[in-house]
């Protein structure tokens, strides 16, 4: 964790908004697999393991594109701002989803784990809308 934010501080381009959007939505997935296994469902404790494991690997693919896309020249520039684009776009659906599922958490999940389910949700849906205004700024 130490080193990700220490990536993020320094003067370098990525990791920045996209990558940290995406790990936040990552750690109210985990929340929200630790609230659902405690309310004994194992269904939505496997989709938020699955969600947490995509949003990782597109925190790596945000920093990656973005990089990609400052050194792109020409024509190739075109095809890496979409790509700059499409990632961003992918976190904010992933991190939507794991806002529904902590919505469902909130509403129907184990009552002693209310308040971690609404953090989960607070979180998530604070990185879908962040991860929205990236793909705004990048198709503007």
């Amino acid at each position: 964790m130490k080193s990700f934010l220490d990536a993020v501080a320094a003067r370098t381009a990525a990791p920045g908004g996209g990558a940290v959007a995406a790990t936040t939505a990552a750690s109210a997935a985990a929340l929200v697999a630790m609230a659902a296994r405690f309310g004994n469902d194992d269904t939505q404790a496997t989709t938020a393991d699955a969600l947490r494991a995509d949003l990782l690997r597109l925190a790596e693919a945000d920093a990656a594109a973005y990089t990609a896309y400052l050194a792109a020249k020409g024509a190739a520039r075109k095809a890496a701002l979409d790509k700059a684009t499409e990632v961003p776009r992918d976190i904010a659906a992933a991190a939507s989803q794991v806002a529904e599922l902590a919505r469902d958490l909130v509403a129907h999940g184990n009552p002693r784990l209310h308040g971690d389910a609404r953090v989960a949700e607070l979180l998530a849906g604070a990185a879908a809308e962040a991860a929205t205004v990236l793909v705004e700024i990048n198709t503007t």
